[in-house]
């Protein structure tokens, strides 16, 4: 989806560009940034498996890209990035699915030395994305000291309002980050995404790991985040997580179709997929 703004347009409903260099913009109190890079190198990836203590990491690893969304007054960011997913990947430590072709996945990283598959290979991750606060300080010159934070996310009732966002609103900003990806030895694909896009009302994200490991299991877990801009003091950000998941096995005895081409596009069929987990949180942001 490209997105073409011009900068008059920004500056109609209070938003600009940020310096020649940085991809994203400042709407209304917000600071919407993103960065891509490219995948991790060998060095990179000795490092990441040390800090997260495996051996084993997904094929593709995009670790320097992320998306950042930082409310400026109150120093609030929420981000999204490869190594915090695939911490939670790590945490979770989900058992390894069950395939035909395991005895071919067992060569997959050492071609002379069977390893046995007791790791989850699909790399299914937990993460709903990380949150840190920025404090600024007076020495001399304006610094930040960015730190570990647990931000209050309310259960709520609430949900994001699908209808608004379906409206013809235009779009002033929009991308889509690759933090990881796995063709799982050419038997189907682990996949984890974030996409933004920003309104002249709002900006909404979608972040998203799918799964599918071709003739055995789908899985796709999104966490969608909604922000109505308002007076743009105390924003509130709903979340919504939604995890649903089915075995090609289900999915055949109602009729849907067993091949793996028919589900190449997780917006296509998550439809079908029966929900396992759904959860709502609400976060109010308050100014510092």
């Amino acid at each position: 989806m490209e997105v073409e703004v011009n900068e008059k347009e920004l500056k109609s409903v209070g938003a600009e560009l940020l310096p020649e260099g940085r991809r994203g913009l400042r709407i209304l109190g917000w600071e919407i940034e993103t960065l891509k890079r490219p995948i991790l190198n060998s060095l990179d990836v000795q490092q990441w498996e040390q800090k997260l203590q495996t051996s084993h990491l997904p094929e593709m690893v995009f670790g320097n890209s992320c998306l950042v969304l930082k409310h400026i007054n109150s120093g609030t960011k929420v981000h999204f990035n490869a190594f915090d997913a695939l911490t939670g990947w790590k945490k979770e430590a989900l058992p390894p699915v069950e395939v035909p072709a395991a005895a071919k996945w067992k060569f997959r990283s050492k071609p002379f030395q069977q390893v046995i598959l007791d790791y989850d290979y699909t790399f299914t991750t937990p993460y709903c994305g990380s949150e840190t606060v920025e404090i600024n300080t007076q020495r001399g010159r304006e610094t930040s000291e960015e730190g570990s934070c647990s931000l209050h996310w309310e259960d709520c009732e609430e949900q994001i309002d699908v209808v608004a966002l379906a409206s013809k609103e235009p779009i002033l900003f929009y991308d889509e980050i690759i933090l990881y990806e796995d063709e799982l030895a050419d038997n189907g694909v682990s996949l984890l995404t974030v996409k933004v896009r920003v309104m002249p009302s709002s900006w909404f994200l979608l972040l998203r790991f799918w799964l599918r490991v071709d003739g055995v299991l789908m899985r796709l877990r999104d966490t969608r985040m909604h922000c109505i801009f308002g007076n743009g003091t105390n924003p509130i950000i709903l979340r919504e997580s939604c995890w649903r998941e089915a075995t090609f096995q289900a999915l055949s005895a109602k009729g849907y179709p067993s091949d793996s081409a028919a589900y190449s596009d997780p917006s296509i069929i998550s439809q079908r997929l029966p929900i396992i987990m759904r959860k709502t949180h609400k976060l109010q942001v308050s100014s510092a």
